[in-house]
């Protein structure tokens, strides 16, 4: 993409069912809507730390009063900024006796977020030079009509949203448009007038006033205008959105790329990125979580009919597999399951690096997310020194060579050792950290427990992912030297990142990726440079191909060299020049991946094979900017 991705990270939303003073007399607390949505944000926060926002839709107001409300934040702790001055403004408003705490009347009337609608979004930011309030969602599209007032927030990775600028443009519009989510507002909000004023001119002469709007907010589709909007968006999305009248949607992309889940109750609908914050936050067991599936969307009207159904052709099913190996919270049960197995299949691998003495390894993590799989990597050693013990055991009484020394050594001694070794103080993604920063976040980040070695052992540390390499070379290694380790083994529990993500992750340019500059590195060392223009060449040929045609041959720059080649190299390259051990990287394999992720698993960032069109274009594209220098030189490692 010419600009870059965003990673718009999470959505929560509330919508009550039943008059406000029900919630009031059975919960005791008239706020319970707006207490609920925060701690639906605050068990999604790490998702999103960048930035915050939410919005109040009220529905029936009397006419002259105001019914949607939306409060940003991009500065620090901007979630507990936001909500702490949310509840300033509600005492102050009951200390100046414009509320009585007990009459939810007064509260929907005075309260900008005592409504039946709250929604809000977390998210994080990226390398982008701009970051601020005004790229923080939700977004809002205000009219005198409530039927074409629209409010929307979501994650979204749009591939095409130049494309869909210009067809605004073509009908005549003038948009203003600075982002994905700008783009694809008024892109909806061009249906929802035409939806609107079609209404309109029908019914005008049967009814006036108040009775108008209503029999308009009555027979407005939104799955006919939203999926009319869709129809060419390119990308991974959870798009979640309301009317002025209180209509709500949420709808996901028919690939299923980016999460969505829900809970209705006969008391409230709820929504979220995540299942486990719905089942925590909401108190309720896993089978009322519903998943929303791909190419459906959920509307609830302002009178209470709730339909799912879908608004689009399903695609393939590619959820983004980063979601189990990163994102996600680790307490969701299927996380919680896939990490262990990632970490467990890599064991084999490890016990090869140790040359089978697990004994002389100290086995940790870095950094907090790789704890799962970190326990995963544990029982699979162990599980191989129960083998070798039970094996050994039963050589030994074949053969009437059993001793209590053996027994000793093969039961008491000789187990994976599992130590804590670095701490991490900061919930921070250095990988999508605005690039001025992370270098400098980056090194005071973690901590290390010292004197935790012994003499003479390997540390085997398990990372999530290793995307640029940088962190590991300029920080972590240099760090972890410090316990005086005979070799360090760094193991990735997902597999190497080779080709860009322009589905919300904010990792879209190949020269960060220290694959990307291992398998360039090993073309140099061989001579075989002049593939790499031939595959410029190829690229600049896919752009001038229709969208659907195009294809990927960046994979060209990969096909020569085996796993373990591109591995080698990139141990290689980061290992810090005044290393006082051998490094060793260890990747997850693509069988191992999908062993551990059983079902549809998206893996374009690893395997080059992308669902969308724009996948493709977003990768060619790439390797043309890199070619060109444009992009990947601020913090690459050198080949």
């Amino acid at each position: 993409m010419s600009d870059p991705i965003h990673h718009e990270c999470a959505v929560a939303a509330i919508r009550l069912l039943k008059p406000l003073s029900y919630y009031a007399k059975k919960y005791g607390n008239p706020l319970w809507a707006f207490n609920k949505l925060f701690l639906l944000m605050e068990k999604q926060h790490n998702r999103g730390q960048d930035g915050a926002g939410i919005g109040c839709i009220k529905l029936n107001m009397p006419l002259g009063e105001p019914y949607m409300f939306r409060h940003r934040d991009a500065t620090g702790n901007a979630l507990s900024n936001i909500f702490s001055a949310e509840q300033r403004n509600y005492r102050t408003l009951c200390e100046r006796g414009d509320i009585q705490n007990e009459d939810p009347d007064q509260i929907k009337s005075r309260f900008n977020y005592g409504g039946e609608l709250l929604v809000g979004h977390m998210r994080y930011g990226a390398s982008s030079a701009r970051f601020d309030e005004g790229i923080c969602h939700p977004f809002t599209r205000r009219t005198n009509w409530i039927t074409r007032t629209l409010m929307l927030l979501g994650n979204f990775g749009i591939t095409n949203a130049h494309e869909l600028a210009q067809t605004l443009i073509e009908r005549g519009q003038h948009p203003v448009l600075d982002s994905d989510t700008q783009t694809i507002m008024e892109e909806i909000g061009f249906y929802l007038d035409e939806a609107h004023n079609e209404l309109y001119r029908a019914l005008r002469d049967k009814f006036s006033g108040q009775e108008l709007q209503q029999e308009i907010s009555e027979r407005i589709d939104l799955y006919d205008i939203v999926g009319k909007a869709t129809k060419n968006w390119d990308g991974g999305f959870t798009a979640l959105g309301a009317i002025g009248n209180g209509d709500l949607f949420c709808l996901r992309d028919p690939h299923g790329i980016r999460p969505c889940h829900y809970v209705l109750t006969d008391e409230y609908l709820a929504i979220a990125s995540e299942e486990v914050p719905l089942m925590s936050v909401m108190e309720v067991e896993q089978e009322q979580v519903k998943i929303l599936p791909p190419a459906n969307m959920l509307v609830l009207k302002h009178d209470g009919q709730f339909e799912v159904r879908e608004y689009t052709e399903p695609l393939e099913h590619k959820p983004c597999c980063f979601e189990s190996i990163y994102f996600s919270r680790g307490n969701d049960p299927i996380i919680y399951r896939q990490r262990k197995k990632l970490g467990a299949l890599l064991s084999d691998k490890v016990v090869r690096s140790l040359e089978g003495d697990v004994s002389r390894a100290a086995i940790s993590f870095i950094p907090n997310t790789a704890e799962i799989s970190y326990y995963g990597l544990l029982e699979g050693l162990r599980a191989y020194r129960r083998n070798y013990v039970t094996k050994t055991m039963k050589e030994a009484l074949a053969n009437g060579t059993i001793s209590n020394e053996l027994i000793d050594e093969l039961i008491l001694r000789r187990w994976p050792r599992a130590e804590k070794i670095v701490h991490k103080d900061i919930k921070l993604r250095t990988f999508i950290t605005p690039e001025n920063s992370r270098g400098q976040l980056a090194s005071q980040v973690y901590d290390l427990t010292f004197d935790a070695l012994r003499e003479g052992e390997v540390l085997v540390a398990i990372d999530d992912s290793i995307v640029r390499g940088t962190t590991l070379k300029k920080n972590l290694l240099r760090l972890l030297a410090r316990s005086k380790p005979r070799k360090i083994v760094i193991v990735s529990s997902a597999p190497q990142v080779r080709y860009p993500d322009c589905y919300g992750i904010d990792m879209s340019e190949l020269g960060k990726f220290i694959a990307f500059h291992a398998a360039i590195a090993l073309l140099k060392k061989r001579g075989m440079y002049e593939l790499i223009n031939k595959v410029y060449e190829d690229c600049k040929h896919q752009l001038t191909l229709p969208a659907p045609a195009r294809t990927n041959p960046v994979k060209r720059i990969y096909e020569l060299f085996t796993d373990d080649e591109i591995t080698e190299e990139v141990s290689r390259m980061v290992t810090p020049d005044d290393s006082p051990c051998p490094v060793e990287v260890i990747y997850q394999s693509m069988e191992g991946l999908h062993e551990a992720i059983a079902g549809p698993c998206g893996d374009w960032y690893f395997s080059g094979d992308y669902p969308t069109p724009g996948g493709y274009t977003a990768v060619n594209q790439a390797f043309i900017r890199w070619f060109e220098g444009k992009d990947g030189g601020a913090d690459a490692l050198p080949v």
